[in-house]
Parts: structure tokens; C-alpha cells; sequence
């Protein structure tokens, strides 16, 4: 159990890293004024934010997810691995139980951290160097947040975080489950590590396009009142002038750079996992033939593809 949330943490973190980039981009199209649109799409936003604010723009707000996800991974993994043994059985539907399970409990830690990120995000848009930094980083930004609104001013976004996390982490379990078991991932399978990042990669997407409108209306609740202005008076009000002013194609505004994400993250977080496991096995006189097949220990190991997200 150690070893995994070990594991966990640092192929998450390498996640994180790959990316916040396209995070970054999903997250400044979903929120941008549709009357006075800075970005036309997805690589558009991309060589904006690079040529306005160089390459470190692209990182704005990483700080949040880093710090937070410690904290969320040990949820998830104590979440969904108590929930599994309750279950007693391991079907696809308890793995879908499961995910749920953990996805809604992370949401203490998602809400905040996302909140943070978000505002951080949108800190200093078109500007190399902003000439008045509102925050100094994420944890000054929770800190300013909590004493203008308390504590629901950072809990801001915690239902559409919630309808967001729950059955998008039920689904990215039961997708997995499902390819994992289709694709054959045995201890002696040469392309036994292959399939795992196919999985999870294709698992990630499968749980964002089962959610993705949530995200975009979380992100804009979270954004609402940067600078003091306020646009929305709640989730239906967001719904309702997003659809009035965008129709439904808003639902999809940073989609692309979102699938963009997906894959790679996930691709990244198992094949760091893949190795700390092993080299750390072979530390411990436990060789790779002799320990439990993969599908088992790595099934609870997969993060959030948002940040959680992530």
C-alpha cells in the first residue's frame, strides 16, 4: 500500500508537469469573453500565451495541483481500495462504486486546489509580465480568498466539482477495468507495459468526455469575480447566459486541448508508476515475475486525468 501511494505520487507528478500546459489553455477558452475573444482555438491560445507571456505562462497555477496532490492521491488510493474490499467482488460495476466513491471524498481537496489554480490561470492574461499581480502564488491566493468570502468563498464550485469528480472517476475506473481485461495485461506479456499506458491514456478520455460540460461551467464559476466583478448568481445562472450568449456549443470550448491533455498525462503518470514499482521491487529483493500481476496493483494507481485534477 506504501509503495503504491508512493508510486502514485511521483508518476502523478510527472503528470502534472506534461499537462498543465494544455490545462492552462483549456482553462483560458473556457472562460475568455465571447463578445471580446483574445483566442481563436486551441493552438491559436497556445502561441498566444507563449509569444505574450513566454513559456512560463503556460505553467501559471501549477503550484496548486502540485501541492494538493499528494493529499488527493492518498484519498483516492484509501477511498477506492477500502471501497473495493467492502465490495468484496472485483466486477466492472464495483469498479465504477469505487471510482465514484473516491471522486466524490477528493472533492475536500479538488475544490480548493482547482479554485486556486484556476484564478492563478487567468492571472496576468496577455502579459509577459503582469504589472500588478493580484496573487503571489496559490497558497496566497486561497489565504486572500478565505478572508475576502470565508469558507465558502474557497469552497466555490464544490457541486459542479462534485457532479464532475464522481462519475468521472467512476467511469475512468470502469474503463480501465474493461481495457485492461480486453487487452490481456498478464505479468508475462512483453507488451504488458504498452497496454497499461494505452489503458489508462484511453481511460482518461473516456472520463472527460463523460463530464466535460460540468468542467466548463465549473471553471467559469471559479473565475467569476476576479477583479471584483461578479457575472453569475449560481450554477443554473451560468448554465443558462453560457447557452444565451455561446448556445451549446459552449459545452465543448477547450475540448480539444483537453483530449490533447488526456492522453499524455496518463501515458506519463503509468510509465513513471511502471518503473518506480519495478526499480523498487528490485531494491527490495523482489523480483518482477514473483510479485502480484500488474492489472491488480496498478488498477487503484490511476489519478485523476483532470487534478485533479489533476
Amino acid at each position: 500500500m506504501a509503495l503504491d501511494f508512493a508510486a502514485g505520487c511521483v508518476g502523478g507528478a510527472a503528470g502534472v508537469l506534461v499537462g498543465h500546459p494544455f490545462d492552462t489553455v483549456k482553462v483560458r477558452l473556457q472562460v475568455q469573453n465571447v463578445n471580446k475573444p483574445m483566442y481563436r482555438g486551441t493552438f491559436h491560445c497556445f502561441q498566444s500565451i507563449i509569444r505574450q507571456e513566454s513559456m512560463l505562462g503556460l505553467y501559471k497555477g501549477i503550484g496548486s495541483p502540485m501541492m494538493g496532490l499528494t493529499f488527493i492521491n492518498a484519498i483516492v488510493f484509501g477511498v477506492q481500495g477500502n471501497t473495493m474490499r467492502m465490495l468484496g467482488r472485483d466486477t466492472p460495476l464495483n469498479q465504477f462504486l469505487a471510482g465514484a466513491s473516491a471522486g466524490a471524498i477528493q472533492c475536500v481537496i479538488c475544490c480548493p486546489m482547482e479554485l486556486a489554480k484556476t484564478r492563478m490561470q487567468m492571472q496576468g492574461t496577455g502579459e509577459k509580465k503582469s504589472k500588478r499581480k493580484m496573487y503571489k502564488n496559490s497558497l496566497d491566493c486561497l489565504v486572500r480568498i478565505y478572508n475576502k468570502e470565508g469558507i465558502r468563498g474557497i469552497n466555490r464550485g464544490m457541486v459542479t466539482t462534485l457532479v464532475r469528480e464522481t462519475p468521472g472517476f467512476g467511469v475512468y475506473f470502469l474503463a480501465y477495468d474493461v481495457l485492461t481485461r480486453s487487452l490481456g495485461c498478464e505479468p508475462e506479456d512483453p507488451y504488458m507495459i504498452p497496454k497499461l499506458l494505452f489503458a489508462g491514456g484511453m481511460s482518461g478520455i473516456a472520463s472527460w468526455l463523460s463530464t466535460y460540460p460540468v468542467d466548463v461551467i465549473k471553471s467559469r464559476l471559479q473565475a467569476d469575480g476576479v477583479g471584483g466583478v461578479y457575472q453569475y448568481n449560481g450554477i443554473m445562472d451560468c448554465v443558462r447566459q453560457s447557452i444565451q450568449k455561446e448556445g451549446w456549443r459552449v459545452f465543448t470550448r477547450g475540448l480539444t486541448s483537453t483530449l490533447l491533455r488526456a492522453f499524455p498525462v496518463n501515458a506519463t503518470t503509468f510509465a513513471t508508476v511502471t518503473l518506480f514499482l519495478m526499480y523498487m521491487r528490485e531494491g527490495g529483493e523482489c523480483s518482477i515475475p514473483d510479485s502480484e500481476p500488474p492489472s491488480v496493483q496498478l488498477q487503484p494507481l490511476q489519478t485523476q486525468t483532470q487534478p485533479t485534477s489533476m
